[in-house]
């Protein structure tokens, strides 16, 4: 979990983000429509982007999980928060969790910015700075420093 071995009893119904948020603690991940629409919730499972919603907790396992949590260093904020908060991507932030992680898989792994919105969601930016940020994010060569 976000670089740290981490173990909690998880009811074998439990979705991944519920037990995240409850068992774990780790209250960045956004549980919105639970139907794996808004992604809100997505984590990066094995370094794929996954919704938490629709993966159990048990099937999580013994996998590299990483939430919004893993992305700043302290104070100092990581690539993808910096791009949504220079290029103005940012409003309620319900659904900012699961994009920062979207865009980190990007930007690790030279996927178009393109294929970062879909399947997310977002009710309040009309996406004018969300895609602006987005493309500001994948467009910079991915460093080692990005890498988990």
């Amino acid at each position: 979990m976000n670089g740290t071995a981490r173990t909690a009893r998880a009811e074998p119904r439990t979705s991944l983000g519920e037990h995240l948020r409850t068992a774990l603690g780790l209250t960045g991940t956004h549980l919105g429509c639970e139907q794996g629409d808004c992604g809100a919730c997505a984590v990066l499972l094995d370094g794929e982007p996954v919704c938490s919603c629709l993966v159990l907790a048990v099937q999580a396992d013994g996998c590299r999980v990483e939430t919004v949590e893993s992305l700043a260093r302290g104070d100092d904020l990581g690539p993808a928060q910096r791009a949504l908060l220079e290029e103005h991507g940012l409003q309620c932030g319900f659904c900012t969790p699961g994009l920062l992680m979207r865009m980190t898989h990007a930007r690790r792994t030279g996927a178009p910015a393109s294929d970062v919105l879909g399947g997310h969601l977002c009710r309040c930016t009309g996406y004018g700075g969300l895609r602006a940020a987005v493309e500001r994010h994948c467009a910079v060569e991915a460093r080692k420093e990005d890498q988990p």
